[in-house]
């Protein structure tokens, strides 16, 4: 496929060498410019690319940077993809990196809003997991030490073109319901951050809470 990432930090980086390595044809961006990305392209077999052409004639697009930056993306950013095309967010809000997102606080999902700024529907995923485990512990299908990733998005579609990736990388996909159920996988939530398999999953995403941890919301607006 054709895969375009936007972010090269942790996740994005990760994902840029593991995707090319896996014969996929990847580009990579960020926000300084695709000779800043020479390294990573030599080492990946990626190309670099500007923000722009990482999602021009994309299957799928991966957005991979924080959350305060994605309304600094180019406003035309979607406007090159297919209609069949996938987007997948693997962002989190951590307001101490961000600031304050005031719809995000009022409950609307992370992933909601970086749908709304975009202008396009999103699937989320890669968010609940370290970069390195994302590296180093996929394994075969049917393994006893899989780890499973929750996959939220309203396109059953697009959510299994995403768990068919998954299975390539080595990681097994459950489906986490719609991108209004993805407060199950945020941050603080009893999925985030673990390696579980699919029926520990399936189990914390049934226990998540909506009410958001005091860790991971920002403190009261300033009078």
């Amino acid at each position: 496929m054709k895969i375009g990432i936007i972010g090269a930090g942790h996740i994005g980086g990760t994902l840029t060498r593991r995707l090319a390595k896996l014969g996929h044809d990847v580009s990579v961006a960020n926000s300084r410019g695709p000779e800043t990305l020479t390294e990573l392209a030599t080492e990946s077999g990626a190309k670099a690319v500007t923000i722009t052409d990482a999602a021009r004639g994309k299957d799928v697009v991966i957005v991979a940077i924080p959350e305060k930056n994605v309304p600094a993306l180019p406003n035309n950013l979607v406007t090159g993809l297919p209609e069949t095309a996938v987007v997948i967010d693997t962002g989190n809000y951590y307001p101490r990196r961000d600031g304050r997102i005031d719809a995000i606080e009022s409950g609307t999902t992370e992933s909601r809003w970086v749908s709304q700024q975009l202008g396009r529907p999103v699937v989320k995923t890669f968010n609940n997991i370290y970069a390195q485990h994302l590296m180093d512990r996929g394994r075969p299908a049917g393994a006893r030490d899989r780890i499973a990733l929750p996959v939220a998005g309203d396109d059953k579609r697009a959510k299994d073109v995403v768990i068919r990736l998954l299975d390539e990388l080595g990681f097994d996909g459950v489906d986490a319901g719609g991108l209004d159920d993805s407060w199950r996988q945020q941050p603080g939530s009893p999925v985030y951050g673990t390696d579980f398999d699919v029926a520990g999953v399936k189990r914390a995403l049934a226990e998540a809470s909506p009410t958001r941890p005091p860790d991971f919301r920002a403190g009261p607006t300033k009078a």
